[in-house]
């Protein structure tokens, strides 16, 4: 197995278990669940955008189901934070910086995959913002919360930037590790300076008073 590849998995696997921290202590945190709910929404959380993804792009079976590793390092995630609790509180800010990674990871891996297997650059790109930003999407539904991707700080559009860069690099042949570190990193960038500032996408004006 070359450098690369190995260097993307150990990052993808480090964006799914931040992504597991993260739905596990959703499921504490918002709506105090039982192991096993705190185990589903942790490991949905952490796989379900590339779930989704393979799915409409027809790369059966998924690859967190072909790989053993995904669903392993989801679980452990999740376990650590139903294990530790309270505790975990103390590492929100790392916890939010690994979510950032994560999600500028997939969007980049799930427009390369899609570009893979010849699907056009509009689609890899949407399909790149799924893969990053569907895992939360599904938990936020499950627990019958307005998505965070659709309400809060800047998510869903880092996403779109990341996968963008990633389309344009491959359609100019200079697609590459450098190439897909750059796109991450405007995504994490962007991402990271809508949670600083607390930055929303732009919203409609407020109907006048009656």
């Amino acid at each position: 197995m070359s450098t690369e590849p190995t260097l993307l998995l150990v990052l993808d696997l480090c964006g799914t278990f931040a992504f597991a921290l993260n739905g596990a202590l959703t499921a504490l945190r918002v709506v105090r669940l039982d192991i096993v709910g705190v185990l589903t929404l942790g490991v949905i959380t952490a796989i379900g955008g590339g779930i989704v993804r393979d799915i409409v792009i027809d790369a059966l079976p998924p690859a967190t189901f072909s790989d053993w590793r995904y669903l392993a390092v989801a679980a452990a995630g999740s376990l650590l934070a139903f294990g530790l609790g309270s505790r975990l509180d103390r590492w929100a800010g790392a916890i939010t910086l690994l979510d950032a990674a994560g999600l500028s990871l997939f969007a980049v891996t799930g427009a390369s995959k899609a570009l893979d297997l010849g699907i056009g650059p509009v689609q890899a790109v949407i399909l790149g913002a799924i893969t990053g930003a569907g895992g939360g999407t599904i938990r936020d539904v499950l627990i019958q919360r307005v998505p965070t991707v659709l309400r809060s700080e800047l998510y869903a559009i880092p996403a779109l930037l990341g996968a963008t860069i990633t389309v344009i690099a491959s359609r100019t042949d200079s697609y590459g590790l450098p190439a897909a570190i750059a796109a991450a990193v405007a995504c994490f960038a962007l991402r990271m300076l809508g949670v600083r500032f607390g930055l929303n996408a732009p919203r409609p004006p407020r109907p006048p008073r009656a």
